[in-house]
C-alpha cells in the first residue's frame, strides 16, 4: 500500500480542529483535515449553546480563562471582519435570593482575577428596568458576553483553511497510528496497514480523543488522562422570550445552572443541566432529551422567572462535555498537551476541550501553532 507523506494530520472537523487546520496552514504548514462524518461540526460543536463566553468562571491562571479571554476579543474581531452574524448582547447573572448575593462577589473576584473588570452591579430596580420579567435581588451584568452562528463561523474557518491549502477528507475515520522513526503513520477506516505518514498529528477528536489516544500505538499511556462524559438536555420555549438578554443563575456543580439563551433570531432556550453518564463509550452515549427532566426546569427556572407557564418547555437537544474530572472531583483544566508534556514529538493531544472551546477556539489555535513549532526544534 502506497503511503503518502503529509506535513501535519489534524483529526476532526469541529470548529476545534478546524481553528487549528487554519492556523496551521496559514503558517505555512501542509495540512490535512480528517473527519469521520460526511460533513464538519457534526460532533459536539453542533451541540452547544453558541454563547461567546466573557471569562468570568474559571481559575486565575488556567488555560481557560487564559485562552477564553484571548479567545473572546479574537472571535468578536473574526465575526466583523468575516460578516460572521453574532450578536453582542450581554449577560446577567443572577442572585434570586440574598443568600446568592455572596456567590456573586465571589464571580466578580474570579472574574477580575482572569482580567475581566468590566461586570456591572445591578440592585432589584436595575434589573427590572433592563429585564422586567426577571425576579432577582442582585445580578451582575456581563457586557462582553454574547452569542454567534457556530454553524457559519466554522464554514468560514473551513473555507480560509482551504484557501491556505488545506485538504478535508470526509468520511475518514483513524482507526490506527503506530509511532516510528519521529512520525505518524495513520491507518484509516480499519486499513491493515497506513496510509499517511505525518510530522505532526493533532488529535482534536473531541468526544472521541481519549480513545484515539490510546490506539496510537508507542505513546506513553500514562500521559493520558481518565474522562468522563457529562450530558447536558435542552429544553426549547415555545413562544418568544421575554428577554433581550441571556439570564445566568449562579453556578452549579459540574457546570452553570439552567440558564436561558437566545439564538440569533430570539428563540429561547434553557440549559444544560448537568447528567453524568455511566458509559465511557462514544458509541453509547444516548442524546435523546428525556422530557421528564423538564419538572427540574420549570423548578430552575421560576426561582428567577416566575412567570414561566406549565407547558411552555419542549425537548430540544443534548450535547455532551468530554471532562477530565468526575462527579464532585475539582473542575479540571483543559489539557493542550505538546511534546514538553509527553515527549513524543509527532502528536498533540487536545483533551477535555469543552465549555469555553467556541469561545477560546482562535486562542487554542495559537497554542497549537506554538506546540508544533516547539515539536519541529525538539
Amino acid at each position: 500500500m502506497m503511503v503518502d507523506e503529509v506535513d501535519c494530520v489534524v483529526v476532526g472537523a469541529g470548529v476545534i480542529g478546524l481553528a487549528v487546520a487554519r492556523a496551521l496552514a496559514q503558517a505555512g504548514r501542509e495540512t490535512l483535515i480528517l473527519e469521520r462524518e460526511t460533513l464538519i461540526g457534526s460532533g459536539i460543536s453542533s451541540r452547544n449553546s453558541e454563547v461567546i463566553h466573557a471569562g468570568i468562571y474559571y481559575p486565575e491562571g488556567s488555560l481557560k480563562a487564559r485562552l477564553c479571554v484571548a479567545g473572546k476579543a479574537r472571535l468578536y474581531d473574526y465575526c466583523r471582519s468575516h460578516h460572521v452574524e453574532h450578536r453582542n448582547c450581554g449577560k446577567l447573572i443572577v442572585a434570586a435570593s440574598a443568600a446568592q448575593v455572596a456567590e456573586l462577589e465571589a464571580i466578580e473576584r474570579a472574574a477580575e482575577g482572569n482580567g475581566v473588570n468590566d461586570l456591572i452591579w445591578l440592585d432589584a430596580a436595575e434589573i427590572r428596568r433592563l429585564e422586567p420579567a426577571l425576579a432577582a435581588v442582585r445580578a451582575l451584568l456581563s457586557p462582553t458576553t454574547g452569542i454567534v452562528d457556530s454553524h457559519a463561523y466554522m464554514l468560514s474557518l473551513l473555507g480560509e483553511a482551504e484557501d491556505a491549502g488545506a485538504v478535508i477528507a470526509y468520511a475518514t475515520s483513524v482507526t490506527r497510528v503506530v509511532l516510528e522513526r519521529g512520525r505518524a503513520l495513520v491507518s484509516v477506516n480499519g486499513e491493515e496497514g497506513p496510509s499517511l505518514s505525518a510530522r505532526l498529528l493533532v488529535n482534536s477528536a473531541g468526544l472521541g480523543a481519549i480513545g484515539l489516544a490510546h490506539r496510537i500505538e508507542g505513546f506513553p499511556a500514562a500521559r493520558i488522562p481518565d474522562c468522563w462524559f457529562a450530558k447536558g438536555n435542552y429544553f426549547m420555549l415555545s413562544g418568544r422570550a421575554p428577554f433581550g438578554r441571556l439570564i445566568y443563575p449562579v453556578p452549579e456543580p459540574g457546570g452553570l445552572g439552567v440558564h436561558l439563551t437566545l439564538d440569533l433570531a430570539g428563540q429561547g432556550r434553557f440549559g444544560p443541566d448537568v447528567e453524568w453518564l455511566e458509559t465511557r463509550r462514544t458509541d453509547e452515549i444516548d442524546f435523546a432529551v428525556d422530557p421528564a427532566r423538564a419538572q427540574r426546569f420549570y423548578a430552575a427556572i421560576r426561582s428567577w422567572w416566575p412567570d414561566l407557564a406549565d407547558g411552555a418547555l419542549e425537548p430540544a437537544y443534548s450535547g455532551v462535555r468530554p471532562k477530565l474530572s468526575g462527579r464532585a472531583q475539582p473542575a479540571a483544566d483543559f489539557r493542550i498537551d505538546g511534546v514538553s508534556a509527553h515527549g513524543v514529538a509527532a502528536v498533540i493531544n487536545l483533551f477535555g476541550i469543552e465549555s469555553p472551546g467556541l469561545t477560546a477556539s482562535l486562542a487554542i489555535a495559537d497554542e497549537v501553532v506554538r506546540l508544533a513549532q516547539e515539536a519541529s526544534d525538539a
